[in-house]
């Protein structure tokens, strides 16, 4: 039944992809409300969902850094519980934005749980400036990221981005040993790629940002909080594709649903 998973969506001023991601999830057979963060607070309510889920769009206008702003409230307000579902494994959803606030709330990478202070950034693109547009990323996890458990290791999809600060970045001297530590605790979801399927490489722009080894999507070490910069929600159906009219009619659907799927599916075998 729908009502078997309930999803909370948080927003606040300058979320803009909250209806969205509701439509998503609500096709893919959940039961997703959209909850304001005073709203939250307020009812403190948050143990009555099954899983948390921050969306796209430039939170408190982007002041200070992407999601830096969020991420602060979110914690100082909503941080206890949060912090109590993520213990539980109960799985949380961040989109663009989203991962960018998880990443300065030191959600993501966790390596070793929940950070004090960042562990990672997300820079400014390089090229420097705004890019939006539909890029290619290759799923290289094996199968730790319950977000990602319908597509199959290798596989390539195609989502749209659209950021100007989506570049993953760790510290300089120790980005060998931590991208080191992602790949053995299987925390690398999504990298970008080009339209072959062969590696970026960091090149612009079928590496639209500049990350670091191309990433554009990562999970925590429990494989239950996932950050990603491209929109799946946004490439839920193949009406939503650039090219849709020249694509399979067959299906319906775009690659951005398997993201929706796994995760429904996930809570529903629970």
């Amino acid at each position: 039944m729908q009502e078997d998973v309930r999803i909370c969506i948080l927003r606040v001023g300058g979320t803009n992809c909250d209806a969205e991601t509701k439509r998503a999830f609500d096709d893919a057979g959940a039961k997703a409300e959209i909850v304001h963060l005073n709203e939250a607070v307020e009812k403190g309510n948050l143990s009555d969902y099954n899983a948390i889920v921050i969306p796209g769009g430039f939170s408190y206008g982007d002041h200070v850094r992407a999601g830096a702003i969020w991420a602060k409230e979110v914690m100082a307000k909503l941080g206890s519980e949060l912090l109590k579902l993520a213990e539980e494994g109960r799985p949380v959803l961040g989109i663009c934005n989203g991962f960018q606030v998880l990443v300065e709330a030191g959600l993501l990478p966790g390596f070793k749980g929940v950070s004090k202070y960042p562990e990672a950034a997300l820079a400014t693109n390089v090229p420097i400036g705004y890019y939006c547009g539909w890029v290619h990323v290759r799923h290289v996890n094996s199968g730790r990221c319950i977000f990602t458990q319908k597509i199959p290791k290798g596989k390539m999809l195609r989502m749209p981005v659209a950021h100007a600060e989506g570049r993953f970045i760790f510290s300089k001297e120790n980005e060998e040993a931590l991208l080191e530590q992602l790949r053995d605790n299987d925390q690398l979801v999504f990298v970008f790629c080009s339209e072959n399927g062969g590696p970026a490489g960091g090149k612009y722009p079928a590496n639209p940002n500049g990350s670091f080894y191309d990433i554009a999507g990562l999970c925590n070490a429990e494989g239950t909080i996932f950050g990603l910069m491209p929109h799946p929600e946004r490439a839920y159906y193949r009406w939503q594709q650039p090219d849709w009219t020249q694509t399979d009619a067959a299906s319906p659907y775009g690659d951005g649903r398997l993201v929706f799927e796994s995760m429904v599916e996930y809570l529903k075998a629970k």
